[in-house]
C-alpha cells in the first residue's frame, strides 16, 4: 500500500514519458475539425470558371482599316481581372466594323480598336464607307488629324508620263494610325478617311492601280 501511495523516482519518470492517451484524442479531434473547415470553406469558394468572361479577340494578325469578318474574330473566355474597359463581348456586333489600328493574334478588341460605321456616317454622309489609304509620302501622316478635310490625288508617275490626278475630293480624315515603335518594324502606317459610298468605292478601286497622296483643306 505504501509503494502504490508513494512511487518511486523511476515509476514517476515512466509516467511522465508514457503518452497521454488524452492529449492524443484531443490533437486528433482538432485536426479533424480542421479538415472538416477546410472542406468547408472549398465547398462554397467560387468557381474559378465564374470569374472568366467571353470577350472577342484578334483571330489572326490584322492591319488597320480592315473591314472584319467572322473570319477575322472569335470569342475567347479571359479572366475577369485582365479583360480591359470596353472590351466586346459579341462578334454580331464588330462584323463589318472598321479596325482603326493594327491588332495581333489573340488581341482583345474594344471599343476604341473599331470604326463603327456611325462614326464615319456622322460626317459623310448616312453611306459613308471608310477607306484606308498606303501614302506615297509618309511624312503626310504627321501632318494630318482627324477631322482633317483632304482630297486624295494620284501621284505622278515620271515613267509614263502621267499626271497628278484628283481621284476623291472632300474625304474626311477618320483616323492616322499611330508610328511603328519596335525596332525594325516596317512603316505600314496608313490614313482612315470616310467618303459617301459611291465615291468610296472608286477610290478603293483606284488605289490599286495606282499610288496616293493628300492634298490638306
Amino acid at each position: 500500500m505504501s509503494e502504490s501511495l508513494n512511487p518511486t523516482l523511476t515509476n514517476r519518470v515512466r509516467q511522465m514519458l508514457r503518452p497521454d492517451v488524452t492529449r492524443t484524442l484531443l490533437a486528433r479531434r482538432v485536426v479533424a475539425g480542421g479538415l472538416v473547415v477546410l472542406a468547408g470553406v472549398a465547398a462554397l469558394r467560387p468557381d474559378p470558371g465564374d470569374q472568366r468572361s467571353d470577350v472577342v479577340v484578334a483571330t489572326h494578325d490584322l492591319s488597320p482599316g480592315t473591314a472584319l469578318s467572322t473570319a477575322d474574330i472569335k470569342l475567347e473566355k479571359r479572366s475577369a481581372t485582365t479583360v480591359p474597359d470596353g472590351a466586346q463581348t459579341g462578334i454580331e456586333a464588330l462584323v463589318g466594323a472598321t479596325l482603326a489600328g493594327p491588332a495581333r493574334r489573340g488581341e482583345v478588341l474594344t471599343d476604341a480598336r473599331v470604326l463603327g460605321s456611325r462614326l464615319a456616317g456622322l460626317s459623310a454622309g448616312p453611306d459613308a464607307r471608310v477607306v484606308p489609304l498606303h501614302l506615297t509620302d509618309a511624312a503626310v501622316l504627321d501632318l494630318i488629324r482627324p477631322g482633317d478635310i483632304v482630297d486624295v490625288t494620284g501621284a505622278a508617275d515620271a515613267d509614263n508620263n502621267a499626271k497628278p490626278t484628283l481621284v476623291a475630293s472632300d474625304a474626311i480624315v477618320v483616323l492616322v494610325s499611330p508610328k511603328q515603335k519596335a525596332a525594325g518594324a516596317g512603316d505600314d502606317r496608313v490614313v482612315l478617311v470616310a467618303l459617301p459610298a459611291a465615291a468610296a468605292h472608286s477610290l478603293a478601286a483606284a488605289t490599286l492601280v495606282q499610288t496616293v497622296t493628300l492634298t490638306i483643306h
